[in-house]
């Protein structure tokens, strides 16, 4: 199984920001747990980040053509661009919307997500480990068959 992992707008900053929200490491050591997770389960990952929304949506055009299964935590972008929500949606591939906190108990505006009627499974709020939860989804979703 190929999958895809796509990090959006502000997750190169991890390190930087809230700890108690994000987990307090920085990104590259976000990347190297999930390629470690991705072998523990199997499949082969690449791991992209972007701060270009343009950019983010070309990775997921791209990916339709080789991606058994898609994580995606588009950042901001999640709370407002249909842009983003359009090019998920071609998916027929299974995809799991990410975020490291808990957005449904955060501030207003950051608990709409513009993709969530568009991906086939959402984990919130599980730090780190919730990209290794998503790949866990991912490949027994891929040994069911379904």
């Amino acid at each position: 199984m190929q999958v895809l992992v796509l990090n959006g707008v502000n997750l190169n900053a991890l390190a930087d920001r809230d700890p108690a929200l994000y987990g307090g490491m920085a990104y590259p050591e976000l990347e190297t747990r999930i390629y470690e997770w991705g072998r523990e389960e199997g499949c082969s990952v690449r791991c992209v980040q972007t701060n270009d929304e343009g950019e983010f949506i070309d990775l997921c055009h791209e990916a339709r053509s080789w991606a058994d299964g898609v994580v995606v935590n588009p950042g901001a972008w999640t709370h407002y661009s249909y842009a983003v929500r359009d090019a998920l949606e071609l998916f027929t591939v299974p995809v799991v919307e990410v975020h490291l906190s808990d957005i449904t108990k955060r501030e207003d505006w950051r608990r709409v997500s513009v993709i969530e009627d568009v991906v086939d499974h959402r984990v919130i709020g599980q730090g780190p480990n919730g990209y290794r939860d998503a790949l866990v989804f991912l490949t027994q979703k891929g040994k069911d068959g379904s």
